[in-house]
């Protein structure tokens, strides 16, 4: 004859189980979470200079595809809600391409915006020359050479996270330390 009162054992954890591992698991990313930020400022600043090369690269596509008349211009201050990127050196807001007809550099009616990148509210990024827009020949080819800066915002050039880009006059586009920027051909 079976017992009525007999239970069968569960399994499974206990409350007390459960809140020691949640303790340890709050100590234990309490602790690594500071050696995380290093690593989330150096993606961030990389996904913008990877952002930055691949817009140039295809502005230089779409000039030569084109005949020229294709520009590169920074998004004006307070694009996506971007509070940075007041000065035409600033292009903390992000950039877009555009078909430019008449090679002003300024977007008009009658040109095409041809794409865009927003950058990262917490990413700085500085063109060494002051000026708001790049404009592409037929060839492809900027007017001069130039370079910008990109790095986390608050951070100086010597940050480990900060990248240079460089573009020289024949249209080739490198990564370099940000030190170096302004770039030479």
């Amino acid at each position: 004859m079976t017992d009525k009162f007999h239970h069968k054992r569960s399994s499974g954890f206990t409350l007390v189980e459960l809140m020691v591992t949640i303790a340890i698991m709050a100590v234990l990313a309490t602790i690594a979470a500071p050696s995380f930020t290093g690593l989330i400022e150096r993606w961030r600043a990389m996904q913008a200079f990877e952002g930055l090369q691949s817009t140039l690269y295809y502005a230089r596509s779409e000039a030569i595809k084109r005949g020229g008349h294709v520009s590169l211009r920074k998004e004006p201050t307070g694009t996506n809600g971007c509070a940075l990127g007041s000065g035409n050196s600033d292009w903390d807001c992000g950039w877009y391409v555009f078909s430019d007809i008449n090679a002003n550099g300024d977007i008009d009616s009658g040109d095409t915006r041809l794409q865009g990148f927003l950058t990262s509210n917490k990413i700085q990024v500085t063109r060494s020359e002051s000026a708001a827009s790049i404009t592409f020949d037929r060839w492809g080819m900027p007017a001069a050479s130039f370079g910008f800066i990109i790095l986390p915002q608050g951070k100086a050039a010597s940050d480990p996270s900060a990248i240079g880009l460089c573009m020289s006059r024949g249209g080739r586009v490198r990564k370099v330390p940000a030190v170096d920027v302004p770039c030479s051909d």
